[in-house]
């Protein structure tokens, strides 16, 4: 019998704890800018970097260039991804037309599970001082946010969307206001099941994200981390 797979399984695939706290490590090497386009590395080199194996670092790359976030090519070494401002705009209008639906169909069903991991995600947000992992909490509160619309191919879609506008935000050195507080909100309004707030609240946070990364106005003092 055919059937989908959950949005979990779509969105990120399942990895062991380890390999999923290497994943982070690498990912946020990479939105701090400490592994970037021009950074030539090999699996060997990472293994040394990250204390770990060369077939665990293979697993990690293989995920982020699913993601497009590292180019892999046969006879080459790996390297970080670089995005242009069309395609950072062709990915923003690809999220927003996704995620606002995903948003108004999780308000349908605001599940109590899913709304406490939301919760604990914002906690972890909230005590986030370094940019990379700022930068990878908050993509993944929108790709939990995703999960909660219990649509699989959709959650899957923005789940290869979501790590591109995060690379976007690190390479093109976005200042961005902290999120927690568009994120609580958005958490508040579906907790009411009220899908036209969480919507507004998701397009006024996305439209300030085009602006950052499109159209980018020195902001002073401001903490420059994802949305």
């Amino acid at each position: 019998m055919n059937s989908f797979a959950s949005p979990q399984t779509l969105t990120a695939l399942p990895l062991p704890p380890r390999a999923e706290d290497l994943y982070s490590r690498i990912f946020d090497a990479i939105l701090e800018q400490r592994l970037n386009a021009s950074s030539r590395f090999t699996e060997e080199s990472l293994a040394r970097m990250f204390s770990v194996r060369r077939s665990d670092i293979r697993g990690v790359l293989t995920r982020l260039s699913h993601q497009q976030i590292i180019v892999l090519r046969a006879n080459h070494r790996p390297r970080v991804a670089t995005l242009d401002a069309e395609q950072t705009r062709q990915t923003l209008h690809a999220r927003r037309l996704t995620e606002t639906t995903l948003v108004r169909l999780a308000c349908r069903q605001p599940r109590a599970q899913p709304l406490n991991r939301l919760h604990a995600l914002l906690e972890r947000e909230r005590h986030c001082t370094e940019r990379g992992p700022a930068i990878r909490l908050s993509g993944e509160f929108h790709l939990l946010l995703a999960e909660m619309a219990g649509n699989a191919p959709l959650a899957h879609f923005l789940g290869s969307l979501v790590p591109l506008t995060s690379l976007a935000i690190a390479q093109f050195d976005a200042q961005m206001e902290a999120p927690c507080a568009w994120h609580e909100d958005i958490i508040n309004a579906l907790e009411r099941g009220d899908a036209v707030t969480a919507e507004a609240l998701l397009n006024r946070h996305l439209d300030i994200l085009e602006q950052m990364l499109l159209d980018p106005v020195p902001i002073p003092g401001k903490n420059r981390v994802a949305g």
